[in-house]
């Protein structure tokens, strides 16, 4: 006959706390605001980047003006001008002042050439920009 054996050493299932989706929480939560973060680094920098290249554009354009043709220079001073106007008190207070002169050649149908008063200042502007 076959005695029964009895076996002391096996217990019972016992409940095994598991962690894992909290660390894959954990871990998801770190990687997405460190690649948010990434993302917003990169925006700036491209943001940036073209920020400075309208600024070197509008200087070349506001160098190459043509002080001939005054009223289309009135304007395309008055348009690229402003760029550089908000640098420091210096620009704007100078970008003012060559806004007035050149109200003059502006909204009328015929002007005449610029007077020496406004091209020293037109040309002072222009050496004060900078990128």
């Amino acid at each position: 006959m076959q005695e029964k054996l009895q076996l002391h050493d096996i217990k019972p299932l016992v409940e095994i706390d598991d962690y894992s989706w909290y660390y894959f929480l954990l871990l998801s939560t770190i990687a997405i605001i460190v690649i948010a973060g990434l993302v917003y680094l990169l925006l700036k920098w491209f943001k940036h980047r073209k920020k400075e290249n309208i600024r070197k554009e509008h200087l070349k354009r506001l160098k190459k003006i043509d002080l001939k043709n005054t009223k289309k220079a009135a304007y395309e001073l008055t348009k690229y001008g402003a760029t550089f106007k908000d640098d420091d008190t210096r620009h704007k207070e100078m970008y003012q002042n060559m806004i007035e002169k050149l109200s003059a050649y502006k909204y009328k149908k015929e002007v005449g050439s610029f007077d020496s008063d406004t091209i020293s200042i037109i040309n002072l502007y222009r050496e004060m920009c900078d990128v």
